[in-house]
């Protein structure tokens, strides 16, 4: 899956370059649309209370990006779980790549306080999506 964002002018800090955060905020966007992709919209928050909370997230900043670029974002989901997903997040700016995350979200059932079971339709076309992890993936 690919998104893109443009940077905007508030993104960017006295270096003249993306902020630190907003690498971050990008890639939350990016996850977003995954989640809206796989039918894990506002809906269906809202019918069955369940989301998915990131719970770790490993973020590497490779390049600056600078003011009114507009970023590619890349999507791969890498692993699947009963109650567990990972995904890794590479952003490239003109051919070049920026910077990755890989995180680790739980699907969490905000009513109980817990983690649940993906329904078997997410699930499935969660486990539709699944590609091999990129060679950044697991480094500490």
């Amino acid at each position: 899956m690919t998104m893109r964002q443009q940077v905007l002018p508030e993104w960017v800090d006295y270096n003249g370059h993306l902020s630190e955060g907003y690498y971050v905020l990008v890639f939350g966007f990016a996850t977003d649309a995954l989640m809206d992709q796989v039918g894990m919209d506002a809906d269906y928050l809202k019918r069955t209370g369940c989301s998915l909370y990131t719970v770790e997230a490993h973020v590497r900043y490779l390049r600056e990006v600078p003011p009114d670029s507009e970023m590619l974002i890349t999507t791969r989901v890498v692993e699947v779980g009963a109650k567990k997903l990972r995904l890794c997040h590479e952003m490239v700016v003109d051919d070049v790549l920026r910077a990755t995350t890989e995180l680790v979200a739980l699907h969490v059932d905000s009513e109980q306080g817990r983690t649940t079971p993906f329904p078997e339709d997410i699930a499935s076309t969660l486990s539709d999506r699944l590609e091999p992890a990129p060679d950044y993936a697991g480094r500490v």
